[in-house]
């Protein structure tokens, strides 16, 4: 078992990275493998609804960033993590224009498989930015992971965030919780439990 850690932060070796190491050592205790992945620094391309993924095997038609190296990574992992320092309350934007491209071209190797978002800020904005993280999840049929309270942490600096021992204790419960629900549901596929096989399509227009 693999889970995906997505480091949304500028600075690659900042906070977030230092919180989603914390998850990683949690997930590692308890067998799983994880992949990281930065996003960078640079700017990208934001989706604009050209449905060409669907005419590329669900891969986004800007290639050559880091979005179609996610999502070859995930059709070989079991699990998502997305990780994001918090900016003017919500998440950073190289994160939003990675998901919604991630996410409009995803299709089946994102769904049913385990994700959760952590936030790291130096002082609030949290629990907003992980309510935009969370809908993408949502929308593509993934189970997420919780925690012991919002999966945040606080600290400006790598240095800092030690000094937060409930944000430890969150984000070490977090990576044991992904842990524990990828465990049950390779049980579940071993005792024949197939997936929910996907219902037709269906869109309602209310302009009329």
């Amino acid at each position: 078992m693999k889970v995906l850690l997505l480091n949304g932060s500028p600075h690659q070796h900042g906070t977030t990275d230092a919180a989603l190491n914390v998850v990683g050592e949690a997930l590692h205790g308890e067998g799983v493998d994880t992949q990281l992945i930065w996003l960078g620094n640079q700017p990208l391309r934001d989706c604009v609804g050209c449905h060409s993924c669907a005419k590329t095997d669900n891969r986004c038609v800007f290639d050559g960033d880091v979005v179609n190296e996610i999502l070859a990574t995930m059709e070989t992992c079991d699990g998502l993590m997305v990780g994001s320092p918090v900016y003017f309350a919500h998440p950073s934007a190289l994160v939003q224009t990675v998901l919604d491209r991630v996410f409009f071209a995803g299709g089946t190797h994102l769904h049913h498989k385990p994700a959760a978002a952590l936030t790291v800020a130096r002082r609030a904005g949290n629990t907003a930015s992980l309510d935009v993280l969370n809908k993408y999840f949502t929308i593509a049929q993934m189970p997420v992971v919780s925690s012991v309270y919002w999966n945040l942490a606080f600290g400006r600096t790598p240095e800092e965030l030690p000094q937060d021992g409930e944000g430890l204790r969150i984000l070490r419960t977090l990576g044991r919780n992904m842990a524990w629900m990828l465990k049950n549901i390779e049980a579940g596929k071993a005792a024949g439990v197939a997936l929910p096989a996907p219902l037709p399509p269906a869109q309602t227009n209310f302009i009329r």
